[in-house]
């Protein structure tokens, strides 16, 4: 669960090459394209331009590189030739990658064309929402206080969070210890420790947090249609705080980070 400072350079190195995969999507008209031409697109980077491996594909079973989430789907989309993005969806890509053994796991929701108010003011609770958590990281703080300090803003704004699904160690594996939920108490849970690195990835329902699901899990659906957004980050806890390894060029968190 604690990596040495060589192993988070690592995670920091496959952290930096995913960051790059969302600069380009970024910049890419999403309008018009399906998701499985973006798949496509991001495993052609990740391959043939990063020398890397997609850590999604083969995972549980899962075919593609990245999930794609519109609208109504929490998470787990699958993405697919016939689902062409329309201005006015939202959509979550959530990608992982590894180098040299160590993965990176991040993702967005894109503002596909021109969306309206309800569904901009969600996305953007959900980004601040990740950022409110990350912002609770630090050497001695509990997971509680992630949890909390998501929760307790995400609700202030008059959203849900879903539960069934949490942040989570990560390194070699995909998955590690410990899990990170997006709600609890402050002051529980286990206490951070620098050298840990995990994913803070919460996911916001602008209606209830209930959510309906496929025997596989893919997808995974708010059960009441309404619209659910997510953003994550893989972090490490440092000596004096907290480092965002999938940053993105140009992105500025709302506070100082190593």
């Amino acid at each position: 669960m604690i990596k040495s400072a060589a192993e988070v350079e690592l995670m920091a190195e496959a952290g930096a090459l995913l960051a790059s995969v969302f600069d380009v999507l970024d910049r890419t008209k999403l309008e018009g394209c399906s998701t499985l031409d973006i798949n496509d697109l991001v495993e052609r980077m990740i391959v043939d331009d990063l020398k890397a491996r997609p850590a999604s594909r083969g995972q549980y079973g899962f075919p593609y590189v990245l999930n794609a989430s519109i609208d109504d789907v929490v998470c787990h989309g699958m993405p697919s030739r016939d689902d062409v993005l329309r201005s006015g969806q939202i959509v979550n890509l959530d990608i992982t990658l590894e180098k040299n053994g160590y993965i990176a796991d991040s993702s967005t929701t894109y503002l596909v064309g021109e969306v309206a108010c309800p569904a901009r003011r969600l996305v953007a609770a959900a980004y601040h929402a990740m950022w409110r958590g990350i912002a609770a990281v630090r050497p001695g703080a509990r997971l509680g206080d992630i949890g909390h300090a998501i929760a307790h803003y995400a609700k202030a704004q008059g959203y849900s969070v879903v539960k069934e699904y949490c942040g989570h160690g990560i390194g070699r594996q995909m998955h590690e210890e410990p899990q990170i939920l997006h709600y609890g108490n402050p002051g529980t849970g286990l206490e951070l420790e620098a050298g840990m690195v995990f994913t803070i990835e919460p996911m916001l329902n602008q209606g209830r947090a209930a959510i309906r699901s496929h025997p596989d899990e893919w997808p995974v659906h708010t059960r009441d249609g309404k619209l659910s957004a997510q953003f994550e980050h893989t972090v490490a806890v440092t000596r004096t705080g907290v480092r965002v390894l999938t940053l993105r060029a140009g992105e500025k968190p709302p506070f100082d980070v190593d």
